[in-house]
């Protein structure tokens, strides 16, 4: 109730923000105040990532929507959501792009990256307590990344965390082959 609040409260500052700006005239030495700026402000202290790092707004505000879903595994609704659904469901409408539905087979899929290079939207894999690929979230930037947890339901976490630190697999980013080939089988 208080992130439906929230949320709208942001919604309705950067409307009157955007109708203030449009109606005053600009004055010699200073800057008009931009909506989607107050809004990657708003997302970057919500999540704890730089705001330099919070280009792609729309991710974010679905991020911050299903927040404390809870976890459910084979899920795949705000009622309850597992890792791979939860990345599949916002690449879907973040990015226009079908990715396969589990984290093995969605690995298929990328350009495996070190920590280093990773970017927002590209994808994190880890091996929990297992030789295989179990777990999958996605990258925010400043080591956060957003994720469907077993415990938690759908949270955003720190790479640097011990319990993910030791865990963590790769990074990768989807190929471009898959962004335009891949059709739902």
């Amino acid at each position: 109730m208080i992130k439906k609040f929230l949320f709208s409260s942001l919604i309705a500052i950067c409307t009157l923000s955007a109708a203030f700006a449009q109606t005053k005239t600009k004055e010699p030495g200073k800057e008009l105040t931009d909506p989607d700026n107050l809004a990657s402000q708003y997302f970057s202290q919500v999540m704890g990532v730089a705001v330099d790092a919070t280009s792609n707004l729309k991710l974010y505000k679905f991020v911050y929507e299903w927040i404390g879903t809870p976890y459910s595994f084979g899920g795949n609704t705000k009622k309850g959501i597992d890792c791979s659904a939860f990345t599949k469901a916002i690449y879907d409408k973040v990015f226009n792009t079908t990715i396969r539905r589990n984290s093995r087979d969605i690995f298929s899929m990328v350009d495996p990256l070190s920590k280093e290079d990773l970017k927002e939207g590209d994808l994190v894999f880890f091996k929990i307590k297992s030789r295989s690929i179990s777990h999958i979230g996605i990258y925010l930037g400043d080591n956060r990344f957003a994720h469907a947890s077993s415990s938690r339901g759908v949270v955003i976490s720190n790479l640097n965390e011990p319990y993910y630190s030791r865990y963590f697999y790769k990074g990768g980013r989807i190929l471009e082959s898959f962004k335009k080939d891949f059709t739902v089988e």
